[in-house]
């Protein structure tokens, strides 16, 4: 019975309507006679009562009053509301000059009814609005808004979840301060911890981009505040959205000076193996590459689970998929002859600092040989690039996983000089028919006329990859803690996987063979105060941070550079490390010993002497 509907609410809002037309009518006779009415102007007043209400409701309902709810009631319908009006009171003097002329009738009482009636009846239909507004703020967050833009409108018209007392823009030269947004003045940043005292801010919103620092800023003035609920709104073309700003927001280096015109032309029309293509690096890799209009992508992951995950993200652009280890050569040679690629990225790799020491042998096959197996087939079959993934823990290693990677390093740097002899014996072992060629053999035509340009990129963690520390803290902090942190003082450098990966492939478009590119990580940052704002981020304050002790193969700084020999690039986010020589022959030797021998440190010692083992 108590069920809305439509009728019910036009039925509803007819009646109130008849006693708010009523009245107002008969308040506007008494405004116009100073409430001495004379009894012969009332003899008529009942039939203009009829006739102006009559007139109003079909107005009304042309107009679609009736089918608005009280709570979407806004300046929109209020407008519809003031036209229906115009509508019925100016029908009602056309016919009052036509036909009721000899009826006794003040035309001023028409004036004085128009505007009474359209107070009245437009504040009953939003009275309730205010009502239910001023109900839902009582439980709404005071929020501050950073950012005078249009989204701020239109976020404080939703009054959804935020109740917004007042607005700060992030320019103090806007020209838009000290002006009003929908009744809440814009003021300057530098107000923001009076604003936030005064009003009793709980929340912010951010809806302006900012740049990386001054978004530290910010929320630094904020922490010494005590406001840890801030939201971040993204808005695009079709929708807006607002999330709570996370650690990777604060973190995130937005390189400056990403070219993504080069990495288009690098990687546009190009086919493209990917080693690795599932994990955290290698996936972003392939998506960053299927974004740049790769031709064809060549997927290669020895875990079934990670390959049919980035497979199917993947599928509208067609991938080839290979499950196979690189540590399997002959697999890896069939793969290479099938699909020629033309750039290589070797992602493929146990990264794993703990798990690595606990597994020296299987880390070095995979890491050592299965880099040297990918680089000899991209040699041998003429890939033009090819780009091998390394990282800062290859810089003076004290773990077996640096140690294999600064190996890798040093073969990608030296293997150059067998390049010649390579192309002689695949150049004499090629043969191209006049008339029939195949385009597997035009592809390896066009790679046998210039030698594979091996660079390798090497740049430190990465936000939210596998095993890294950020999803570890989530889940702990989830848990109702404690955060586990090795050492007070362990530091680390940062960077989004999509920046980090769009940087890899932009340093790789500029090599030109046995570069080692570093990426700018910006500062390293203490792991317990990462910790730190995780917790003030996550709203809660009970959860005690644990020092474990550092692990095996873990040091307290990772180091980017080896020596001041690294030169600048025409890119101020990628730097490129000097030559470090190592007669081929004897590095293919050492690795092979490496491979057979017993005690695996020590031959890993050699080869890198700068290998200090903290096996803790």
């Amino acid at each position: 019975m108590f069920k809305p509907s439509a009728t019910k609410r036009m039925i509803f809002f007819l009646f109130f309507d008849t006693l708010f037309s009523f009245f107002t009518l008969f308040l506007a006779y008494n405004l116009r006679f100073n409430f001495d009415i004379p009894p012969e102007f009332m003899d008529s007043f009942y039939k203009v009562f009829f006739i102006i209400l009559l007139l109003k409701t079909a107005s009304l309902g042309y107009f679609k009053i009736y089918r608005v709810t009280w709570r979407f009631f806004a300046l929109s319908e209020a407008k519809k509301l003031f036209y229906a009006h115009l509508v019925a009171y100016g029908a009602f003097t056309i016919l009052y000059l036509l036909f009721l002329d000899e009826t006794l009738f003040a035309r001023s009482i028409i004036v004085i009814d128009f505007f009474l009636s359209f107070v009245f009846i437009g504040f009953f239909r939003i009275a309730k609005r205010l009502i239910l507004e001023s109900e839902n703020n009582r439980h709404m967050k005071k929020t501050l808004i950073l950012g005078a833009t249009p989204y701020a409108q239109t976020l404080i018209k939703q009054k959804k979840e935020f109740y917004i007392s007042a607005i700060i823009a992030l320019d103090d030269s806007d020209s838009i301060l000290e002006s009003y947004i929908s009744g809440i003045r814009v003021q300057a940043l530098d107000a923001l911890e009076s604003i936030v005292a005064n009003e009793k801010i709980e929340c912010v919103v951010i809806v302006e981009k900012i740049e990386q620092t001054k978004l530290n800023a910010i929320y630094a003035r904020l922490e010494k505040l005590g406001i840890f609920d801030i939201k971040i709104a993204f808005i695009d073309s079709e929708e807006a959205r607002i999330k709570n700003l996370s650690i990777e927001d604060l973190l995130a280096r937005h390189p400056q000076d990403l070219d993504k015109s080069a990495i288009q032309n690098f990687i546009a029309d190009k086919t493209i193996l990917i080693t690795g293509a599932g994990g955290s690096i290698g996936s972003e890799i392939s998506r960053r590459c299927a974004h740049f209009g790769a031709r064809q992508l060549i997927l290669l992951d020895h875990s079934e689970y990670n390959l049919y995950t980035i497979a199917e993200e993947l599928a509208p652009y067609n991938p080839a998929l290979v499950m196979q280890s690189v540590i399997d050569k002959e697999l890896l040679e069939k793969t290479f002859a099938k699909y020629m690629p033309q750039i290589v990225i070797h992602a493929a790799a146990y990264k794993h600092v703990p798990l690595v020491e606990e597994n020296i042998s299987e880390a070095i096959r995979n890491n050592v040989l299965g880099t040297k197996n990918t680089i000899d087939c991209a040699i041998a079959h003429r890939a033009e690039k090819f780009v091998l993934i390394s990282t800062d823990k290859a810089v003076r290693p004290t773990n077996v996983m640096g140690a294999t990677k600064r190996i890798c390093e040093l073969y990608a740097q030296n293997v150059v000089s067998l390049e010649n002899t390579v192309f002689e014996k695949n150049s004499e072992n090629t043969v191209f028919e006049e008339n029939n060629v195949s385009s597997k053999n035009v592809i390896a035509s066009q790679h046998a006329k210039k030698k594979t340009e091996i660079v390798a990129v090497r740049f430190g963690n990465v936000l939210g990859s596998s095993g890294s520390v950020i999803p570890k803290f989530k889940t702990q902090i989830e848990n109702g803690g404690p955060i586990t942190v090795t050492h007070p003082d362990i530091t680390r450098y940062f960077m989004l996987i999509p920046e980090a990966c769009e940087l890899v492939l932009q340093a790789a478009s500029i090599g030109r063979g046995g570069e080692i590119f570093i990426l700018d990580m910006g500062e390293p940052i203490k792991i317990v105060d990462l910790a730190k704002k995780m917790v003030e981020l996550s709203g809660k304050e009970d959860i005690r941070i644990e020092f474990s002790g550092l692990r095996s193969g873990e040091k307290l700084y990772e180091e980017l550079l080896i020596d001041e020999s690294e030169a600048q690039t025409q890119y101020q986010s990628i730097m490129v490390a000097g030559q470090t020589p190592y007669e081929i022959e004897k590095l293919n030797s050492d690795i092979a010993d490496l491979l057979s021998c017993e005690d695996k440190l020590s031959k890993l010692k050699e080869i890198v002497p700068e290998f200090t083992h903290n096996p803790n």
